[in-house]
């Protein structure tokens, strides 16, 4: 089989009958020389539609009912887009996950891809037909539908062009590239041609929404790199690759930051093997990531933890600590929100000393309390009041030369 081309288009590209015309040429161009996979999201905001019609019949929507809801928005773009196709006189044909083999874990709304049975796509693409993929979407062994999480698509797209053999996965969205920071918040974010698999994980991880963060964790798996790109612009985008050019090595790369973040902090626990399992637990079986983690120990023999967690998981991680802390037998549970996370990001920041101090410095010089610190080797991330997050970025944006083109 001749080189399999694996394209992604976001919900902005596919948002109107207009763009989605304008994406099936572009299709269709590639079409002409190359097998092709086509992995769309659902069309605009249908996602939130859907979500917010789920929540006014019911306060708290079953997630098995919610999967089974908000995969429809995918899988009512795909028959479009095969449709267009086909207007073009170019064969193709519309699958869902289950028809194109994505099988996942079960965590409803957090599912993760276990694996695809290609047999189906193959057979199509061996018959001529370009296959339009809902993404977003799986199965479980159990027949059941299940979602990625939001971004999920670029997850199906990924892992994908991984199976296929493609060399690169285009990712088509509505902005040119990823930048040093949110162009929606600074006022001259500079385009990255050229991001270690590393990096942007990082960024992805702490706010960068360019990237669902599963999805580049399978391309440096599998060794994919990924191009991201703009729908309405022609030209490169940035390449997320596994070993970046030497020029483009700079300490930081990219500011990022996060807004739906929430804290919880349990007091008074006691300083023994396995409480922190203890703690912790019950909240990856319930898929709720924990991020920043900080743990005092005290010479009483009891200690504080805090951590931090998404803000509209708050409920459901409080609920888990309270039942936990009984268990544990500590003094105290306490949780706050309205916070944000503010992340530098770079692989040369490795062994550079000074990084840490001059975000710190920038910071306090904009009267920004910290409340939080923790770091990776090629990150830091500082735990603020939400309301100062994006002067903040602004500010280190500018503190680390970033805004200089």
């Amino acid at each position: 089989m001749r080189q399999v081309v694996v394209h992604k288009y976001g919900g902005t590209s596919v948002a109107s009958p207009a763009r989605i015309k304008r994406v099936c040429r572009r299709i269709a161009s590639v079409a002409r020389n190359h097998p092709v996979v086509v992995v769309v999201s659902a069309m605009g905001h249908t996602t939130d539609r859907l979500i917010e019609l789920a929540r006014k019949v019911s306060p708290a929507p079953p997630a098995r009912e919610l999967d089974a809801l908000t995969a429809n928005g995918e899988t009512i773009t795909a028959p479009l887009v095969a449709m267009c196709l086909q207007a073009l006189g170019v064969p193709a044909i519309s699958l869902t996950g289950l028809q194109a083999g994505v099988r996942t874990s079960g965590h409803h709304s957090k599912a993760r891809i276990m694996g695809i049975e290609t047999q189906r796509i193959k057979a199509e693409l061996d018959a001529g037909r370009v296959c339009v993929v809902a993404g977003f979407q799986g199965f479980t062994e159990s027949m059941e539908i299940t979602t990625l999480g939001r971004g999920g698509s670029d997850t199906t797209a990924v892992a994908l062009a991984a199976v296929l053999g493609a060399r690169v996965c285009e990712i088509y969205t509505d902005v040119d590239g990823i930048y040093s920071a949110d162009p929606r918040v600074v006022v001259r974010p500079r385009k990255i041609e050229y991001i270690s698999y590393e990096e942007m994980l990082e960024l992805a991880a702490v706010g960068a929404r360019v990237m669902h963060p599963r999805a580049v964790e399978i391309g440096e798996l599998y060794g994919v790199d990924v191009h991201v790109r703009s729908s309405f612009k022609k030209g490169t985008g940035t390449m997320i690759v596994a070993q970046v050019p030497m020029e483009d090595r700079n300490r930081v790369r990219g500011v990022a930051h996060e807004s739906n973040v929430a804290k919880i902090t349990v007091r008074g626990v006691p300083d023994k093997p396995g409480v922190a399992a203890a703690l912790f637990e019950p909240l990856g079986a319930a898929s709720i990531s924990v991020d920043v983690i900080v743990q005092n120990v005290g010479v009483t023999g009891a200690t504080d933890i805090t951590f931090t967690v998404a803000e509209d998981e708050l409920p459901q991680a409080v609920a888990l600590v309270q039942r936990a802390n009984r268990e544990i037998g500590a003094n105290e549970v306490l949780s706050s929100g309205g916070l944000a996370k503010l992340s530098i990001v770079g692989t040369g920041m490795l062994g550079t000393p000074g990084i840490a101090a001059r975000m710190f410095k920038t910071l306090a010089e904009q009267k920004i309390n910290i409340e939080m610190i923790s770091t990776s080797e090629i990150r830091i991330t500082c735990l603020v009041d939400r309301a100062r997050a994006e002067d903040g970025v602004r500010a280190l944006h500018t503190a680390f030369d970033l805004d200089q083109q």
